[in-house]
């Protein structure tokens, strides 16, 4: 099952699409503007120590200077519950490696720790502890224990550090585990070197771009290409490679074509649909799907699908096709956390068990976390998958300001009832030589035309004029009153 990998770099933006036989299966946006500092190591210089509040203001780089609390010095912690005092162990003008634990917000400078952990795709490297940990998410005993003995037969005698086992290391291979740990350790050995040859304030080491991610994390050996656009960016990637991942050199492509890469593969068309609400089906069926705070609902329907022997049958394989769309559609949207699907109703037995089966093949695909109930009493299947990202609506999206996200407007009628109301409010209180209506042009329309008996009377009982003013930049339940 070949898989192309695309890579758009722009200055502002990096976007990534999995391509599966001809149709985008995944999509991957980084913005430069939203990458932030949390998991950036430093060595960083102490500027002052304050006793008082157990803590040191440590410069690493940056317009303000980083704060760091004795809570956060690894040294500090030892076997006692009481922390060394902070003027025992830093004194001003010493040099520290630090990483950020959480980026700058206003005038507030960034959190830092001295305990420095290295994410890998399975593992998380933690060079200065010795035991091996496993994520809280793998609950299985056996697996557990499994898990931990093959991290340790992988664990060189010479080489320092423990680990962190994370959820993704569950079907991991022992090949798999075995490059994380070996990326891991050559990355660690680099920030060490990098700190012993530079001078303090000093970046040693910022988390992995998207593009760098891609490289480590999603090539496999169904991986037949991966195009990268920009030339300086190949060139870099190759470069990373070349160190860290260098079974994957020879599927990097630096695409040099007249059409934008995302183009030639009708990229950007399947963004735009994968923001809407609707999606159709070849058989004439479509889905609708909501995304909600709460959860995301995909609603199922035949649409014009009328082929078959009979409705049973169409229902069917409507839900049958509409399985595939729907694990495409999850990955696509990056849709996560509760995800409720509604089949059209079926009455037979065997049509819900080969509907599931469907279901469960076409989301074994998925490199995210997925659990999937049975039907409901009330026809209805849950799901669970791990959030990961935000979901592509969420990045490239906001609410509405018209809709506030309701996904509705107010008619134009219904604002023309609102504005009278609120100008009858108006004359109770104030007395105005004239009222002007500042609206949008379907209100104002509205009012000169089916509405314009409604406004006369009510001028007449207020006893002033009324005037309206077409306002282009309002939308449609904006409108403002203005006593003249």
């Amino acid at each position: 099952m070949s898989t192309n990998i695309l890579i758009n770099i722009t200055p502002q933006e990096t976007r990534v699409a999995l391509v599966f036989q001809g149709a985008v299966q995944e999509l991957h946006i980084e913005r430069s503007s939203s990458r932030g500092m949390a998991g950036n190591i430093y060595l960083g210089k102490v500027v002052r120590v304050l006793p008082g509040m157990q803590s040191a203001f440590i410069d690493i780089g940056l317009e303000r200077a980083a704060f760091l609390h004795v809570a956060d010095i690894w040294e500090a912690r030892g076997a006692s519950t009481t922390p060394t005092p902070i003027e025992r162990l830093m004194h001003d003008g010493q040099s520290v490696m630090v990483q950020v634990v959480k980026d700058p917000i206003g005038t507030k400078g960034a959190r830092l720790s001295t305990q420095i952990s290295i994410a890998g795709r399975m593992l998380v490297y933690l060079p200065q502890d010795s035991h091996i940990g496993i994520s809280q998410r793998i609950e299985n005993e056996a697996e557990r224990e499994a898990l931990r003995e093959k991290v340790q037969r992988l664990m060189k005698p010479e080489e320092q550090g423990g680990f962190i086992i994370r959820t993704m290391a569950e079907d991991a291979s022992d090949a798999d585990l075995e490059a994380d740990v070996e990326y891991l350790h050559k990355t660690w050995a680099s920030i060490a070197l990098l700190a012993k040859a530079k001078p303090a304030p000093v970046l040693l080491y910022q988390d992995l771009s998207l593009a760098q991610r891609v490289l480590r994390d999603f090539v496999n050996d169904d991986t037949t290409s991966l195009q990268v656009d920009s030339r300086e960016n190949f060139l870099k990637l190759e470069q990373f490679g070349a160190a860290y991942t260098p079974s994957v050199l020879s599927k990097l492509v630096h695409y040099t074509g007249e059409r934008p890469l995302f183009d030639l593969y009708s990229v950007e068309e399947e963004i735009q649909r994968a923001l809407g609400r609707r999606v159709d089906l070849k058989s004439g069926g479509y889905l609708i799907i909501d995304q909600t705070e709460a959860m995301t609902t995909i609603d199922v329907n035949t649409g014009s699908y009328v082929n078959g022997r009979n409705f049973d049958d169409t229902i069917f394989k409507t839900n049958l096709e509409a399985s595939q769309a729907i694990a495409r559609q999850l990955r696509l949207r990056n849709l996560g956390g509760m995800i409720i699907l509604d089949f059209i109703d079926m009455e037979n037995a065997d049509h819900k068990t080969a509907v599931l089966n469907e279901l469960g093949k076409a989301l074994a695909r998925d490199r995210t976390k997925i659990s999937i109930s049975t039907f409901s009493a009330l026809g209805l299947v849950e799901l669970t998958r791990k959030r990961t990202r935000e979901s592509l609506a969420h990045i490239l999206c906001e609410p509405c300001p018209a809709c506030s996200g309701k996904g509705e407007v107010k008619t134009a009628r219904t604002v023309c009832y609102e504005i009278l109301r609120e100008l009858l409010r108006e004359a109770k209180q104030f007395n105005p030589r004239e009222f002007r209506i500042l609206a949008s042009q379907l209100v104002v329309d509205m009012f000169l035309e089916e509405e314009s008996q409604h406004l006369a009377m009510l001028g007449d009982f207020v006893g002033k004029p009324i005037s309206l003013q077409v306002e282009t930049t309002y939308h449609q339940e904006q409108y403002d009153i203005i006593l003249i």
